[in-house]
């Protein structure tokens, strides 16, 4: 099925020829049935992408992603959109690296044209200590193939004009990590594509059922206990974000995570102005420019525990304020909406994916400020290990076990401002 044509595309119509009406809906509204061999619980991004890819590559159709809310209205439509895989270590580049790939890949195998912009991100330094870690970083990066450099204040300047990189600043630009296929993607576009291919695949999308806990027998998942009933499954995939701990303390597992309030906000609309996406971790902002035009301003999360939507005033206060250090011609630009996500943290800023001490249960969960950016990968490892019961090599190492083991991924550093 083919998306929607865009307004320019339709504006220069030929002789204003008639084209084919959007169909009424995108993927079919289905009813729970009483029992499906895989149930993902939640429909935001990593949600759909696994349940495509286990009925795309694995043959697995008998597949029902439940909701409890609205298709896509938790994190996936409250993210800042940028796409990027220069993290440092090994494991993350292998696996961020191949989310890009498929990133480049699915406006065509998906058919739908999600607005995918590969602008580029320049990850600021300020202080020699950040010039040496950046360039490690962009040195591991070479290393493991990542289109990564580092670039000087005056290549910063050329990439970004309206970056203020004078030396008399108070957060001098010494330079910068610069990914040139980095960029941003609308992130609705991008839930409404998964569905639709999804829901043709024979996806079952059931939006307002809560799954509120488990149907076990003895120490195996048979299903899941929700508003509506209970589903028995022969796998389950939890892909929650933040709700995922809240489901799992019901079995009587504590799993290592965290969720808290991440901010974010955006501009009124304003002509191109905004070339790439610009993060600095020491002024503590990073911001891009949308596709209608408005800026968009992310910054870090709210030090309590919770799953508040709107979050705290000052870190607003204080986003803005270090916006305004880099890019002081944003001076008049007014803030027209802000808003909240649920981040979901572990103790070494990197994702969990794979079985449980449950079998027959899975989890995707703890990818912070990643998780966007990860979608097309961790929907494709995701489901490789639900449908086959073992981890994919590009999550072997993202097991819970590690936490126990002491083998960690700690990318606090190169994970974003967030953290």
């Amino acid at each position: 099925m083919r998306s929607r044509p865009s307004r320019a595309s339709r504006g220069i119509a030929p002789r204003a020829e008639r084209l084919p009406d959007p169909p009424a809906r995108l993927w079919r509204s289905a009813e729970p049935e009483r029992s499906y061999d895989v149930v993902i619980v939640g429909a935001g991004g990593h949600g759909l992408a696994t349940a495509y890819y286990l009925a795309a590559e694995h043959g697995i159709r008998d597949v029902a992603v439940l909701e409890r809310g609205w298709l896509a209205g938790g994190n996936m439509a409250r993210n800042t959109t940028i796409i990027r895989s220069n993290y440092l270590l090994d494991e993350s580049a292998a696996l961020y690296g191949h989310a890009l790939d498929l990133w480049e890949r699915w406006p065509a195998e998906l058919d739908y044209d999600f607005l995918l912009s590969q602008r580029g991100v320049l990850n600021l330094v300020h202080t020699e200590q950040e010039v040496r870690d950046a360039r490690r970083r962009a040195f591991a990066n070479g290393l493991n193939g990542i289109d990564a450099e580092f670039v000087g204040p005056d290549e910063v300047a050329a990439l970004c004009p309206i970056l203020d990189v004078s030396p008399d600043r108070r957060y001098r630009v010494l330079g910068a990590t610069w990914q040139a296929r980095a960029g941003i993607a609308k992130h609705d576009h991008v839930a409404w594509a998964l569905a639709t291919r999804a829901s043709e695949l024979g996806v079952d999308l059931i939006e307002r059922c809560e799954v509120t806990g488990f149907v076990t027998d003895g120490e195996r998942v048979t299903g899941v206990r929700t508003s509506r009933g209970d589903i028995a499954a022969g796998r389950v995939g939890l892909a929650a974000a933040g709700r995922t701990s809240e489901l799992t303390d019901t079995l009587g597992w504590r799993i290592p995570l965290q969720s808290h309030p991440l901010q974010a906000l955006v501009s009124e609309l304003l002509e191109p102005v905004h070339p790439c996406v610009v993060m600095s971790n020491h002024v503590h902002v990073y911001c891009s420019q949308a596709h209608k035009g408005e800026l968009v301003l992310g910054a870090g999360i709210d030090s309590y525990n919770g799953y508040g939507q709107r979050g705290s005033v000052q870190v607003i206060e204080r986003q803005l304020a270090a916006a305004l250090e880099l890019f002081p011609i944003f001076a008049r630009a007014h803030v027209i909406r802000t808003w909240a996500g649920v981040v979901d943290v572990t103790p070494d800023a990197s994702p969990i994916i794979g079985p449980t001490p449950f079998e027959g249960l899975y989890v995707n969960c703890g990818w912070g400020t990643g998780g966007f950016k990860a979608t097309p990968a961790a929907g494709r490892v995701f489901a490789h290990t639900v449908a086959t019961g073992s981890p994919h090599p590009l999550n072997e190492p993202y097991g819970w076990e590690r936490f126990r083991t002491g083998a960690l991924i700690d990318e606090h550093g190169a994970a974003a401002v967030a953290h």
